[in-house]
């Protein structure tokens, strides 16, 4: 038996009023139509209508069962059309909120190459290194770096691992000595994040113990690059994601401090509102951030 389509012939035959009028609905004889609900009937081991020479109507438990399968059919209805997307080009318009850094220096150019291969989408990106919630403001996802708390109502799938390391330029190294220990930053200038949930406490974590670091420094923002800029000119030790210090570590401006003494794990994080699971734009744009990043990104090569 076709549980769906005896499903879908009780629906009809509820809301048509009779057998006759669901039979025209679902372009079927009015037998195969009673057939189809007979045998959800002795499946189900319930009866679920009323049968009069003149009129059907639903039982109680038939009324229960009716506004069930609603629902059910709806899902499932959904999730073919879906589905049947997920072969065709993507259409309409993609929203995106990402943090500025990220989305200038790697996610711009990855929706460029996306929007090449989809012509016929349409993306709107904000950059934004505030929370932002999805549902609230409207994106279909959005892109963070942290390790964003659990939600009912969002999905949070992660995208590729974080790397963050302690550097200065040579020349503070040079002028301010380097550490060898994370104790020792307290006597250092620290430029840290003005974001960052601990504020100007630094966690490192070390072979056998973890530190906790107040660090004060003659800076301090709420972006990256900035932070890169004012350690590459000289004005303190920084705390800073590869994604954005990888160029200035292989071009010298910037060396490596206490390479021992590392943050935690964070990731990058695609997360998007569980209503947008099945959308065939975000599913075909998650895939394609999955692969051009993945657990190597690009950024961490030759670091």
């Amino acid at each position: 038996m076709d549980k769906f389509e005896s499903m879908r012939a009780f629906v009809q035959v509820v809301e048509q009023e009779g057998f006759a009028a669901a039979s025209r609905v679902m372009g079927m004889s009015r037998s195969a139509v009673n057939k189809l609900v007979i045998n959800l009937e002795n499946e189900l081991e319930v009866q679920l209508l009323h049968r009069t020479t003149r009129h059907v109507s639903p039982t109680e438990t038939g009324r229960a069962f009716y506004h069930r399968c609603i629902g059910i059919l709806a899902d499932v209805e959904e999730a073919e059309r879906s589905i049947s997307q997920l072969h065709d080009e993507p259409r309409g318009t993609l929203r995106i909120n990402a943090p500025l850094s990220f989305g200038m220096r790697h996610l711009s150019p990855a929706i460029a190459e996306f929007i090449q291969q989809y012509p016929d989408l349409t993306v709107q990106l904000t950059l934004d290194d505030r929370f932002v919630d999805p549902i609230e403001e409207g994106y279909d996802l959005n892109i963070r770096i942290a390790e964003p708390k659990e939600s009912p109502s969002l999905i949070n799938q992660p995208l590729t691992p974080v790397r963050r390391v302690l550097c200065a330029s040579p020349a503070y190294l040079k002028q301010r000595g380097i550490p060898n220990h994370p104790s020792e930053l307290r006597q250092h200038s620290c430029l840290h994040y003005g974001y960052l949930a601990t504020g100007n406490q630094w966690k490192l974590i070390g072979a056998d113990e973890e530190y906790l670091i107040l660090v004060k420094g003659a800076f301090c923002s709420n972006n990256g690059d900035a932070l890169c800029d004012a350690a590459i000119q000289g004005l303190g030790i920084a705390l800073l994601p590869t994604f954005i210090a990888g160029h200035a570590l292989r071009e010298g401006q910037l060396h490596m401090v206490l390479p021992d003494y590392s943050p935690p794990p964070i990731h990058a994080c695609i997360l998007y509102p569980v209503n947008r699971h099945l959308s065939a734009k975000v599913t075909l744009f998650s895939e394609f951030l999955q692969t051009r990043f993945g657990d190597r990104p690009p950024w961490d090569a030759d670091l």
